[in-house]
Order: structure tokens, then C-alpha cells, then sequence
């Protein structure tokens, strides 16, 4: 095969850069314009990124296309298979990047929050001094987990230290710009591509000092392809990262997927579910049968995952071909 026909992982695709400086311009307008008006700017914004992003109406359309046989509702198919469909999900994409601002800068109200599912136990759980991990996807606004731990004041009496496990080539700009918010936030960062034997004994620390870990589950390292499961997803198998399950697996802590989605797409007025769901999965057994468990939990994740895109397509945000065994 060709070099150039092998082709680029996500992370090193030409326009991962396009969600920077997008995030970067509406940070600027953050400091000096009121929330409201940055969510009117997120339409034609979105607009425009639509008009001069290729890749971001093809793989837009490649999602959708996939989606629309699946969804639940007829409605919300109806509008998968709309020419309008990949407008439709910058321009959420684009309200998702205000949000990510609003719950990092302390301006997104507590009163569009409502918790489902098993949050009340998690919640519970932290009240109480003990750690957990989260798995979150790019599915809805994953950032809004770290950043309304401040709002878990409201529901828990000490404050909560987040440590995150991310690819610190992709994402160390994005998380460095939004912790310039609010640098009291709490959040910790490991690089996904430094982990080694040191890495779970740190993390155990942190779990038992009733810290939280975050993990990504469907993002892949371009370092850690032989690390990747794959896994049907609407139809065809996908690769997902198995190095990130396999090291929640050995933590030997509760397990949780966290899903954060807006209930309406476009609204100018966000309100979130946050879906909180414990893994029944127990690891309190030998590394090699946690090993062994690890690839349940990723098919665990992936179900749940399914799920939520099926009910909210256009809060989809992996713009490339998720598909790709190598991307």
C-alpha cells in the first residue's frame, strides 16, 4: 500500500484545528459579551463553519446517513436524511463549544441540570469519601462533567478533585484554554500516552482519597492502535480504545458512563440530562481475569453509547470517519 493512501489518524487530520480556533474565538467573546448573545453567535458561526468545512459536511453526512435507519424517533430521522442535516449538527456542535465556556466559567444555571438514572448514587457514593471512575464518550457535552463539579456543592459537602486521562498532543490546548477560566476547578490531567506501572498506583491514590477518574471511551491514540477493540456500532464494527477500559478494570473501583445531552438540539435556552449508569461488572478478581472483563466493559460502554446517539444523533461530535480501523 502507498503512503498515501494509509490513512491519517483523527488526531492528525488537517482540520482537527478548526474546533481550536473556534473555541478559541468564542473564549475571546466569553470575556466581554453576555452568554445570550454568544448563543445567537453560535448560529451563523456554525453556518460558516458548515460553508468551508468539507470534511465537516462529509462526515457529517457519513454519520447521519448511518443514523437515520436507527434513530427512534421518525421525526428525528426525517431530519438525518435532510441536505440540511450536517447544518443542523455544526450548529449544535457549535452551541456545545458556548456551553463548554458557560459550565467552565461558573455562568451555566444549576436549574437546566437535571440528573438521571444512577447519579443519585454516584453522588451518594462521593458524599461519602469514595472514588469512582467515568467513562464519557463525544457524545453530547463531555466537558460539562468537569466542569460543573462545582456544582456538586449543591448536593455534596466537600469539594471533588477530577482527574482526567487525555491525549495531551490533541486536547492539552483545549483543556488549558477552558482551565484559564477557572483555575480552581479541580481537574488534573495524566497524558493517555505516558501511562505506565507508576500510573495505576498514582491513580489508586487518588480513588481512595475519594478523587474521581475520567477516561475517554471512544477516542483512539494514534500511539496505541494494537490497544483498540473493535465493536459493532450502527451496523459495522468500530474500533474503540481498550487500553483506557482495561486500565478503569484494574482500579478495582465502581465503574460509571457518563452521558451529558441537551434536550433540544438548537435551543437558545440549553437544558442537560446528565445519564449517570454503573457498570454491574465486578473487579474484585486477578489482573488477568480483569483483563478478560475489560473487553465486556468496552461492549458495556458501546451499548449504552449506541443508545444515546440513536436518541440524539446531531449531539454527535466526531467529525471523521469513525469507521476507519486505523483513524
Amino acid at each position: 500500500m502507498k503512503e498515501s493512501s494509509v490513512p491519517l489518524h483523527w488526531s492528525q487530520q488537517k482540520e482537527q484545528t478548526a474546533g481550536y480556533w473556534h473555541l478559541k474565538f468564542t473564549l475571546i467573546l466569553f470575556r466581554f459579551l453576555p452568554v445570550i448573545f454568544l448563543r445567537i453567535m453560535a448560529f451563523p458561526i456554525g453556518f460558516f463553519y458548515f460553508l468551508f468545512s468539507k470534511r465537516g459536511r462529509t462526515e457529517s453526512k457519513r454519520f447521519l446517513k448511518k443514523a437515520a435507519p436507527l434513530v427512534n424517533n421518525c421525526e428525528t430521522a426525517k431530519k438525518c436524511r435532510s441536505p440540511f442535516g450536517p447544518l443542523r449538527h455544526i450548529i449544535s456542535f457549535s452551541l456545545a463549544l458556548v456551553e463548554k465556556t458557560q459550565s467552565w466559567g461558573g455562568k451555566f444555571p444549576y436549574k437546566y441540570i437535571h440528573f438521571q438514572d444512577d447519579a443519585e448514587e454516584l453522588i451518594g457514593e462521593i458524599e461519602k469519601g469514595k472514588g469512582a471512575v467515568l467513562i464519557f464518550s463525544h457524545l453530547g457535552n463531555s466537558e460539562m462533567l468537569r466542569g460543573l463539579i462545582g456544582y456538586f456543592r449543591k448536593e455534596i459537602s466537600r469539594k471533588i478533585t477530577v482527574t482526567s486521562i487525555i491525549d495531551m498532543q490533541i486536547t492539552a490546548t483545549f483543556s488549558s484554554m477552558l482551565k484559564m477560566l477557572n483555575p480552581q476547578s479541580g481537574m488534573g490531567i495524566i497524558n493517555a500516552n505516558e501511562i505506565g506501572p507508576d500510573t495505576v498506583s498514582i491513580l489508586e491514590e487518588k480513588l481512595a482519597a475519594g478523587e474521581l477518574v475520567v477516561i475517554a471511551g471512544d477516542r483512539t491514540s494514534a500511539n496505541a492502535a494494537r490497544k483498540n477493540i473493535m465493536i459493532p456500532f450502527f451496523g459495522e464494527d468500530a474500533p474503540f480504545p481498550l487500553g483506557g477500559i482495561y486500565l478503569a478494570a484494574l482500579l478495582n473501583v465502581p465503574v460509571y458512563f457518563f452521558f451529558a445531552l441537551r434536550r433540544k438540539d438548537l435551543a437558545l435556552i440549553p437544558k442537560y440530562d446528565i445519564h449517570v449508569h454503573k457498570s454491574p461488572l465486578s473487579f474484585e478478581c486477578g489482573r488477568k481475569e480483569r483483563f478478560l472483563r475489560s473487553s465486556e466493559l468496552a461492549r458495556s460502554f458501546v451499548a449504552f453509547l449506541e443508545n444515546y446517539c440513536k436518541e440524539r444523533p446531531f449531539q454527535w461530535y466526531n467529525f471523521y470517519n469513525f469507521w476507519q480501523e486505523g483513524i
